[in-house]
């Protein structure tokens, strides 16, 4: 391969793209617009869940009761009501998402030290703020029963005993338990996957559609110099995407950046070399701009959003798709980018996602040089 002619090829590419604004946006503007979406609109935090109250005992007791989830920050009581029928619309209509129900005997069962019914029902349309909702309401309800527990034994006993077992838990990478701070590294490893194959699907293809592969075949140029030239300008900007993304997580969503910048830049620039070529690889094959827009959505969205452990967690999947998910490169550079991210780990306790991530890149840069033929067919 000769560098002059890769440079002569990689030159008409930035030519053609800063002469059309749509494919300058779509390189820089779209994404930067992709990470603000789905950064802020993205959220697994569940911290404020509105809630009824039937207050059927009506005593100190059950007010203290209810004075605990209305001080807690993951509550608000939005009405009192009298009766399951209210508390129902409430829950239909989206004004409450939880029912609590406080028996008409809190207060005495409460000062006998016997174990109280109290119902809480959760509106199980949205079974993950459900779920959220219903250990918050555990949490709640232990704290005060353990308090009340700890004052009947000192009244009854004239001293108060401490619980066998007091857990202290601590959260170590993300101690505020803050969705952003995994979600926005999963985030960056999705949209440029994305964005990169979009890209380079619509280079051969564009060339085939327009009639100018003709010229650049009767030229010297090889396929391997091609591709090279065609790759290199978005190679370029896909980096200058990776560092605006970086600079975005680090000042407008706080996210920290605990481990080495310079790991990550270099794993992104294997990912995204894998990235573009497929893209390449697509518009090779299919020579229409049109198709491989659409594979290149197909191929590589739906995937790296759904199979690469970036809202799901792959040990939770079905043992088939545990496996299909191995086959997916975003898997693997999410799991980089949360470690990079949160724990401040190297390539030490990373290497196998690394190697992983570069025989993919390899693999693919290989197949987009073996199918290209620079020939007409």
């Amino acid at each position: 391969m000769k560098p002059m002619r890769i440079f002569a090829v990689a030159r008409k590419e930035f030519l053609h793209i800063f002469r059309d604004p749509r494919s300058l946006a779509m390189a820089i503007a779209i994404p930067m617009l992709l990470l603000v979406l789905f950064g802020y609109a993205l959220t697994l935090d569940v911290d404020d869940v509105p809630i009824a109250v039937w207050d059927r005992d009506a005593t100190p007791a059950s007010r203290d009761f209810i004075s605990r989830f209305s001080a807690s920050p993951y509550f608000t009581i939005v009405r009192h009501v009298d009766g399951y029928e209210k508390a129902r619309h409430c829950i239909d209509s989206g004004e409450a998402l939880a029912f609590l129900v406080i028996p008409e005997d809190f207060s005495e069962t409460a000062s006998t030290g016997q174990e109280i019914p109290v119902q809480f029902i959760v509106d199980g349309s949205d079974s993950n703020t459900a779920t959220i909702a219903m250990g918050y309401a555990d949490t709640v309800a232990a704290t005060w029963s353990r308090r009340v527990m700890m004052e009947l034994e000192q009244r009854l006993a004239g001293k108060s005993s401490s619980l066998p077992v007091d857990m202290r838990p601590r959260v170590w990478f993300n101690p505020d338990m803050e969705s952003k701070n995994y979600i926005i590294p999963g985030l960056i490893a999705v949209i440029m996957m994305v964005i990169a194959a979009l890209l380079t699907s619509l280079t051969v293809a564009r060339e085939w559609e327009r009639g100018t592969m003709e010229q650049l075949i009767s030229t010297p140029v090889k396929g391997p110099e091609l591709i090279l030239g065609k790759f290199l300008p978005y190679f370029v900007i896909g980096m200058f995407d990776v560092f605006l993304a970086v600079l975005m997580g680090e000042y407008m969503f706080h996210v920290p950046l605990r481990g080495s910048a310079a790991l990550l830049f270099f794993m992104a620039a294997i990912f995204l070399a894998g990235a573009l070529s497929v893209g390449m690889l697509i518009s090779i094959v299919t020579k229409s701009q049109l198709l491989a827009s659409q594979l290149a959505m197909v191929v590589t969205f739906l995937p790296s959003f759904l199979l690469s452990g970036f809202m799901y967690a792959i040990a939770n999947m079905p043992r088939p798709i545990q496996v299909m998910t191995h086959l997916v490169p975003a898997r693997y550079f999410v799991a980089l980018l949360k470690g990079i991210y949160l724990k401040g780990i190297g390539l030490e306790i990373l290497f196998v996602e690394a190697g992983l991530l570069a025989v993919f890149g390899i693999v693919v840069v290989l197949l987009a040089n073996v199918k290209f033929k620079k020939k007409l067919v």
